[in-house]
């Protein structure tokens, strides 16, 4: 079917508390999809952020992000008071992340000692019971690590960083009470992400999330299963995750995630893997795969090497990985990100899955070399951007792309106008005409933003994740607009 939606991370919500929630605007942006005819809402990973503040670097694979957690839904709940808030928002437009972590972890343990207070809660106990899987794990790796300052599970004691079950015991015995804590965070993140989903398909909007392919080194997931990881005998990585130099980066790109131990989750039956997918086909209504490359192939760098210059690929699990999956959980709504450069086996690997893979038509229009981003290469089942939270919005990106490359695309789109903002709706309109049945495009482009609301800049260690929207930044004009567009296209599914 065609269909279109909006890439909008729930950070990027307005709110008066520093950071997007899954509070009042995040149904207010539904309702701004319903009326725009749209049939999808794309956000990123709602996983806790750790250092970088990157959703795809997080301290855990199944776990809520607290700050998104509603604090006028906690008052609602009789967890907090007005008087319990004291927050001065600084900045609209972008989210301060040292002043939300050290300010909004004391708001919510107000909320949790308010919690405890009301006495025992049956859904609270049930909540705990059904995600036993990773939670309570979860609870006490956030414990220790407060506990140890935020240091990495590598630098804990030896008792605690291999899981000694007597140390493990010991700590629980005298922190449970902080155990807790992170996972009532966690109670009160899913309930409120359970309200918003049924409301929006309720609505007629589907959720798209988004999976990173690895996990952070500092995570519970490796903590609790280093067996799973290309460990040594002390739990160093021996090599970790990135890719290779190429014509955007000299030096290649660093990612430092551990790399997967595929034979041992081979002999495991992927259960870890088929534990992970399951769980994010029951939170979204569909699921994009970062690096869905890393499967056939993957590039592994030496631990402690500073660059990504040196490293080697090195075989995934392939096709086989996909049909096994199949096999447990049936066919998956899965959207495969197969961006950069692909070789034949991953291009095969993409075709045997039947999943979609990705065109982005900022990559389209290099007139020195053929390309397979312009749409007339397109397939029906592929999902279009023009860019996505990696790459510049559209007024950002005819600023920093040559003479010739923005000659080409102003001739494809036929315009050759100098308003900017009239070229921002003719690429949006010749997406919205491109054959392929999904197409999303990142609420910047649609706001006609510059480059400052770009959400992440690869490589970069700092200043990323941070674009907010301002608050009444949108309206039914503006809803109309993308209707009439999304009408005109075929891409209207009410």
């Amino acid at each position: 079917m065609r269909a279109s939606g909006i890439l909008m991370h729930i950070s990027s919500l307005p709110s008066k508390y520093g950071i997007g929630t899954l509070g009042k605007e995040a149904y207010k942006f539904v309702d701004f999809l319903v009326s725009a005819k749209q049939t999808y809402w794309q956000i990123l990973p709602i996983c806790p952020t750790s250092y970088g503040d990157s959703p795809y670097q997080s301290f855990s694979t199944h776990a809520g992000n607290p700050y998104f957690i509603d604090l006028d839904m906690l008052i609602e709940d009789g967890l907090l008071s007005e008087s319990d808030i004291d927050i001065e928002e600084t900045d609209e437009e972008r989210v301060d992340y040292e002043d939300l972590y050290e300010s909004r972890y004391k708001i919510l343990r107000k909320a949790y000692d308010n919690f405890k207070e009301q006495g025992e809660d049956v859904l609270f106990n049930i909540f705990l019971e059904k995600n036993e899987n990773w939670i309570s794990n979860y609870g006490l790796f956030m414990a220790i690590k407060e506990e140890n300052d935020g240091k990495c599970w590598l630098e804990w004691d030896d008792g605690l960083k291999k899981r000694d079950p007597h140390e493990l015991w010991l700590f629980k015995e005298k922190h449970s009470d902080d155990v807790t804590f992170w996972m009532f965070l966690q109670y009160k993140f899913f309930e409120q992400w359970a309200k918003l989903k049924e409301y929006a398909n309720n609505s007629g909007i589907q959720i798209i999330g988004d999976i990173p392919i690895y996990v952070a080194l500092d995570s519970a997931a490796v903590w609790v299963h280093p067996d799973l990881f290309d460990l040594d005998e002390d739990l160093n990585p021996v090599t970790v995750a990135g890719c290779p130099p190429d014509a955007f980066s000299e030096t290649g790109q660093l990612w430092g995630n551990p790399i997967y131990n595929w034979e041992r989750h081979k002999e495991t039956e992927y259960n870890w893997w088929i534990d992970r997918l399951k769980a994010s086909v029951e939170l979204y209504d569909m699921v994009r795969i970062d690096h869905f490359r890393g499967f056939d192939e993957f590039y592994a760098i030496p631990y402690g090497n500073k660059t990504a210059e040196i490293g080697e690929w090195k075989p995934g699990p392939g096709i086989d990985f996909f049909r096994f999956v199949e096999t447990r959980l049936g066919k998956l709504p899965i959207i495969a990100e197969d961006l950069g450069f692909l070789t034949s086996s991953v291009i095969e690997m993409l075709r045997e899955s039947g999943f979609p893979g990705m065109k982005v038509l900022e990559f389209a229009f290099d007139p020195r070399e053929e390309s397979n981003y312009l749409p007339y290469t397109y397939d029906k089942n592929c999902a279009v951007y023009i860019g996505t939270h990696d790459n510049n919005t559209i007024k950002g990106w005819i600023k920093e792309i040559d003479s010739e490359t923005l000659e080409f695309c102003q001739k494809f789109i036929d315009y050759d106008g100098d308003d900017e903002n009239e070229f921002v709706w003719k690429l949006i309109k010749t997406a919205f005409a491109c054959v392929g049945e999904t197409l999303i495009i990142q609420m910047q482009d649609y706001l006609e933003l510059d480059k400052h609301a770009r959400m992440n800049i690869p490589s970069t260690p700092s200043g990323n994740w941070q674009w907010r929207m301002k608050k009444d930044a949108y309206d039914e004009k503006l809803a109309e607009r993308i209707a009439d567009i999304t009408r005109t296209y075929g891409r209207c599914m009410r």
